[in-house]
C-alpha cells in the first residue's frame, strides 16, 4: 500500500501536469484578475525625450532586445501625439514613453508633458550628438526640473560614428565614461559632445544631470559593437533610479544565447503577472497556473518548439514528483491562509504573491533551459533541470523586486 507521502507526490504531479496542460479558467475573469494585478503591480516607466531620428527606437531595441520591426507595430497612441511601447506586451516588465513631435514646426508638446511627466519614473533625454539644435529638448527638461527639482536627467548622445575620422572605429575600451577626457576621443567629436552638453547649461534643482555617450546600430552598418556604450548606458540607469530595469529586463548579462536573452523578460513578465493574482484570494487556484500554462506554451513557441501532453509529462517528470507536491502545497497553503479574516488579506497575500511569482519564475527558466537543450539536440539532464528550478525559486523573489 502507497505512503501517504507518495500518495501526495504523485497526486501533486498529476495536478501540476493537469493544470499547466488545460488550466480551467473563464479567459474573461482571468482578465479581469490580471488587470487588478497590474494595478497592484505598476509599471515602471521610461519617458524617452527627443527629435525624431534622435534614436529613441533603438534604445528600447537596445535595452530589451526586442527585434526593431516589433517596437515599430507595437508603440500605442496615449494623447494625439504621444504614444507608449509595453515590453513584453503580453506580460510587460517595463513601458516606454515617446514623445513623438518634440522640434517639429506648429507642435505644442503642452499636452505631452502633463501626460509624460504624471506617468514616468524616469526621464531620459535623447540627443543625436551632430544636432546642435536641441533647444525644444532643453526647454522640456527645463520645466520639468522646475516642478520636481529632485528629479535627476539621464541624457544620452547618440551617433558618435559621425563624427570618426575615415577608417576609423570605435575606441575600446569605451573611454566617454572618464574625466578629464581622453585624448583619444577625435577633436571634431569631443567638441560636438562638449557643445551639447553646454548649451543645456545649469538646470532647476540640485539633482545631478548624467551624460553618456553611446552608439547603437544595425550588424549591417558594420560599426562593431553594434550596442556600443550600452554598458554605460544601464550603468547610468542604475545610478539614476531604483526601478531595477537590469534585472527585470537581462537576466545574466553574460548569457547570449538569443533564445535565452529573449525569453528571460518573458518569464518575467508572467511571473509578475501570476505575483499579482497570487496576492489576490482564491483566484490564483486557477490563475497562477493558467499563467503558468501560458508562458510554457510561449517559450516552446518561442524555441520553435510545440507544448502538449507527452512534452509536458517529459518536462514534468525531469522537475520529479517531489517538485510537483510541494508546487501544490504552496499553491493549496496560500489560498487557504489568505482567506483567513484579517492575517489573510495581509501576510496571506505577501505569501500568495511571492509564491505565485517565484514559483513562475523557476517554472520558467527550467523550462527554458529544457527547450534550449532539445533545440540543440542536447542530451536533457534531470538533475541540471532540478537545479535550475530549485536555484531560481530561490533567487526570483531578488528578480521580481529587481535585485540583482
Amino acid at each position: 500500500m502507497a505512503s501517504p507521502d507518495s500518495r501526495l507526490w504523485s497526486d501533486g504531479w498529476s495536478r501540476l501536469r493537469e493544470a499547466l496542460l488545460n488550466p480551467r479558467i473563464d479567459p474573461e475573469k482571468l482578465e479581469k484578475a490580471l488587470r487588478a494585478a497590474r494595478a497592484r503591480q505598476p509599471l515602471p516607466v521610461v519617458w524617452l525625450l527627443g527629435k525624431a531620428q534622435a534614436g529613441k527606437t533603438s534604445i528600447i531595441h537596445a535595452l530589451t532586445g526586442s527585434p526593431t520591426a516589433e517596437i515599430g507595430d507595437g508603440f500605442q497612441p496615449c494623447t494625439r501625439t504621444a504614444r507608449f511601447y509595453d515590453f513584453p506586451a503580453e506580460v510587460p516588465v517595463v513601458r516606454f514613453l515617446d514623445t513623438r513631435g518634440l522640434g517639429e514646426v506648429a507642435y505644442d508638446p503642452a499636452e505631452d508633458i502633463r501626460y509624460c511627466e504624471s506617468q514616468a519614473h524616469l526621464a531620459l533625454g535623447v540627443m543625436k550628438v551632430a544636432d546642435i539644435r536641441q533647444d525644444a529638448v532643453f526647454a522640456v527638461l527645463r520645466q520639468v526640473r522646475r516642478r520636481h527639482p529632485e528629479w535627476p536627467v539621464l541624457i544620452a548622445q547618440t551617433g558618435l560614428h559621425e563624427f570618426y575620422p575615415p577608417d576609423a572605429d570605435h575606441l575600446l575600451p569605451y573611454p566617454y565614461d572618464q574625466q578629464p577626457w581622453s585624448s583619444r576621443i577625435p577633436h571634431e567629436l569631443l567638441r560636438a559632445l562638449q557643445a551639447q552638453r553646454e548649451r543645456l547649461g545649469t538646470l532647476p534643482g540640485s539633482a545631478p544631470i548624467y551624460w553618456v555617450a553611446i552608439d547603437l546600430t544595425l550588424p549591417e552598418d558594420g560599426w562593431t559593437p553594434v550596442d556600443y556604450g550600452l554598458e554605460a548606458l544601464w550603468a547610468a540607469i542604475g545610478d539614476v533610479s531604483a526601478l531595477g530595469l537590469q534585472a527585470r529586463l537581462r537576466g545574466d548579462p553574460g548569457v547570449r544565447e538569443v533564445h535565452a536573452r529573449a525569453a528571460y523578460p518573458y518569464i518575467v513578465g508572467h511571473a509578475l503577472a501570476a505575483a499579482g493574482i497570487g496576492a489576490l484570494p482564491v483566484i490564483d487556484l486557477v490563475g497562477a497556473p493558467a499563467i503558468q500554462a501560458k508562458l510554457l506554451h510561449g517559450l516552446a513557441t518561442l524555441h520553435g518548439q510545440h507544448w502538449d501532453r507527452r512534452m509536458a509529462s517529459e518536462f514534468l517528470g525531469l522537475l520529479g514528483v517531489g517538485m510537483g507536491a510541494g508546487y501544490v502545497t504552496r499553491l493549496l497553503g496560500r489560498a487557504v491562509v489568505k482567506l483567513v479574516p484579517g492575517w489573510g488579506q495581509t501576510v496571506g497575500a505577501v505569501w500568495g504573491a511571492t509564491a505565485s511569482g517565484t514559483t513562475t519564475y523557476a517554472l520558467g527558466q527550467a523550462a527554458n533551459a529544457y527547450f534550449m537543450r532539445r533545440q540543440s539536440d542536447t542530451p536533457v539532464d534531470a538533475v541540471a533541470i532540478r537545479r535550475i528550478y530549485a536555484e531560481a525559486l530561490v533567487n526570483g523573489a531578488n528578480v521580481l523586486e529587481g535585485k540583482h
